[in-house]
């Protein structure tokens, strides 16, 4: 096995992009999860513990196997009274305890206190505590689907009871209001469609209904609204980098790549790979500073402004953006510099796979990346069009970009991983088009993802009307999921914040006043 010393180094790459659990899909960023063994996540604002209780799905929902597992979820019952709804978050790619603020001062209470409603986080199977299988095998695997969560959300909002509530409150007796962002976000808009006399009614923040091989667009929507000087030297690096990486002469491959303090990186997209690493940091921006990310400003900062100055290293000569570029990535803070051992082991995926071949519990980095390989794709790439300017290098195709898929999960006795991810069941759920009644598609208008929403820039997507019923809204200069937190104090949220929490409170509102139980 591969010695990795790596720690600090993956530590440092998961906190630049601010606990976005769900990231690009970069093998690099992979392995430095894998090296560490274990996702830490950033640390939040500080909230009360809220009492974890569990419920017992079973482990296959459309097969029998005898087998069952204890799914957690959290309650705040602060708001609650007699009649009101219940407000599920989804918790998604990640453990539920992560997702305590926003059952204390975000969405989850804003809408509970609003509606005398209760308050929910359910945890995804396969994530946190809710881990139904003995190992992450591919075989072991086989049971975390689309299909297996949404059936287990339904079977939690057909049978839940809670502590401290008296009488049933299930659906479809009680409406249940349905929220989640990003995967989540997907998840709740399927649950709207999949199970529509359970889910009374959901919202879809950040929703990446439309499942793609190449998602191109993640970097380009970034290219389009950072700020321009830094995009300017990012392009401008990327398109050097390629200039000199894609040479036939090999000592000029090898220069650049020291340049970057990478010379024994072996493997070329893997070299290429490492330099995204920073443009992730985008995605973690919030507009709450004790929760978003500073790692983009910082980045920038460190490119400098666009000039005609060049410099001569490693025998090239190279323009000034590259210099930069090369200066942060070699900082002590952050990559090449704190690979302690082989860089190869430290970057390499093709030439040093061992890691992706572990498959004890420690190893999460293998849930998502296995649903990523199985259903959802989320490649990413440069653009197709070579015109088109870029923000990450050509070598990264679709091919490299999904390496991991056949790397990391070796074929098993019941299940292998099929050659391409299935991402026709998805969209089968209406993918750029998904809609219902009482079904809100929120996103932001900054947000890197926003290419796999309902408001993609993509020509299949289609401009909706906003309406009560259908709520279809873009918080302007947004990044991903805007609306999920808040403060304690939320007339001290930004003022387009303040306006979407209190037009999801007037939509959800005017939803309940529709609400009929089904007669006995």
């Amino acid at each position: 096995m591969a010695s990795f010393k790596l720690g600090t180094l993956a530590l440092g790459l998961l906190l630049s992009v601010a606990e976005a659990r769900f990231h690009p899909s970069n093998p690099v960023w992979v392995k430095l999860e894998a090296a560490q063994a274990k996702n830490t996540p950033v640390a939040k604002r500080q909230s009360p513990t809220f009492p974890v209780h569990t419920f017992t799905q079973p482990l296959d929902h459309f097969q029998e196997t005898g087998h069952t597992f204890e799914q957690q979820y959290w309650v705040n019952d602060r708001h609650y009274k007699s009649g009101g709804p219940v407000i599920v978050f989804e918790a998604g790619e990640g453990p539920g305890d992560e997702r305590m603020p926003i059952l204390d001062t975000g969405i989850i209470d804003i809408l509970a206190n609003a509606t005398n409603g209760l308050g929910v986080v359910l945890e995804h199977r396969y994530y946190g505590a809710s881990v139904p299988v003995q190992n992450f095998t591919t075989d072991s695997l086989r049971w975390l689907t689309n299909e297996q969560a949404a059936a287990d959300s339904a079977n939690f909002i057909d049978n839940a009871t809670f502590p401290n509530i008296t009488g049933d409150i299930t659906a479809p007796g009680t409406p249940w209001i349905y929220y989640g962002g990003s995967y989540g976000g997907a998840r709740a808009a399927h649950m709207r469609v999949l199970y529509p006399d359970l889910v009374f009614g959901a919202i879809a923040s950040s929703a990446v209904v439309h499942a793609t091989l190449d998602d191109w667009r993640y970097f380009d929507i970034i290219r389009e609204y950072a700020p321009a000087d830094c995009i300017a030297q990012i392009e401008k690096t990327v398109d050097e980098v390629d200039k000199f990486i894609t040479s036939h002469n090999n000592k000029t491959r090898h220069a650049i790549k020291a340049v970057f303090g990478l010379q024994n990186v072996t493997y070329d997209p893997d070299f290429v790979s490492v330099l995204t690493n920073p443009l992730g940091a985008w995605q973690g921006k919030n507009w709450d500073p004790e929760v978003g990310s500073t790692g983009f400003a910082d980045f920038c900062t460190a490119l400098g402004s666009p000039s005609k100055a060049t410099v001569k290293t490693q025998g090239l000569t190279i323009s000034n953006a590259t210099f930069n570029y090369a200066q942060y990535i070699n900082q002590a803070s952050h990559y090449s510099s704190r690979c302690r051992g082989n860089q190869d082991d430290c970057f390499g995926t093709v030439t040093s796979p061992e890691q992706f071949t572990q498959t004890d519990l420690s190893q999460t980095w293998r849930l998502w990346q296995f649903q990523v390989c199985t259903q959802w794709g989320f490649f990413m790439t440069p653009p197709p069009d070579p015109a088109r300017p870029r923000i990450i290098s050509k070598l990264i195709t679709q091919e490299y970009a999904s390496v991991l898929c056949k790397l990391a999960y070796e074929p098993g006795e019941h299940f292998t991983v099929p050659p391409q991810p299935n991402i026709t069941a998805v969209n089968a759920l209406g993918g750029f088009s998904i809609a219902h009644d009482r079904l809100a598609i929120i996103d932001g208008e900054w947000d890197p993802w926003r290419g796999d929403t309902p408001h993609s820039p993509d020509p299949r997507a289609h401009n909706r009307r906003d309406t009560t019923l259908r709520p279809f809204k873009l918080i302007p200069e947004g990044v991903h999921h805007y609306d999920e937190n808040g403060l304690a104090d939320h007339s001290a949220e930004p003022p387009q914040i303040q306006a979407i929490h209190e037009q999801e409170v007037e939509f959800v509102k005017a939803w309940l006043k529709d609400f009929k139980a089904p007669s006995q």
